[in-house]
């Protein structure tokens, strides 16, 4: 796991976590923390054993970490933030030691965690692990806002 740890150690997810904890400290919703992106990468992990996917244990945690690592841009310019994550992750990825080819394969699975409503972007299996562990992670069933929570009732884990 020393691919996962220098992602991690990275300057730059190091940068943008603090960023996206200053501008999530208020939040009373879900936040995108590395409690978040943890939980995101466990579920990921028990997907791929039970269906057998296959993926390494680097590659799920480095989607994981970094699905959302585009929050913070996200917040500062408005950029979609499944955009700003790829981006950001492409440039950190070889920088840890992942191959061209993962690095590829994982931008696509962050690009594509989150589908467009007009169904413009192609979701990869990696990508499909990735937003239904994101999902699965949310605990909206005994959130104490789920009740003046924005998200429509069915995309909520009820």
């Amino acid at each position: 796991m020393e691919r996962v740890n220098r992602i991690y150690r990275h300057a730059d997810y190091q940068r943008e976590l603090v960023f996206i904890a200053e501008a999530e400290k208020n939040r009373a919703y879900c936040g995108h923390d590395m409690q978040h992106f943890l939980d995101v990468a466990r579920i990921s992990m028990i997907i791929n054993a039970g269906q057998g996917y296959g993926f390494e244990k680097e590659v799920l945690y480095a989607a994981a970490l970094l699905h959302d690592i585009g929050r913070g841009q996200e917040y500062r310019d408005g950029i979609p933030h499944d955009a700003a994550s790829a981006r950001l992750a492409e440039k950190i990825l070889p920088e840890c030691g992942y191959t061209e080819e993962e690095t590829i394969y994982i931008c696509e699975a962050i690009k594509g965690h989150r589908l467009s409503t007009d169904g413009t972007k192609v979701r990869t299996l990696l990508g499909d692990v990735l937003h239904k562990a994101d999902h699965l992670s949310r605990s909206c069933y005994c959130c104490p806002e789920e009740n003046t929570c924005y998200w429509p009732s069915d995309k909520k884990n009820m």
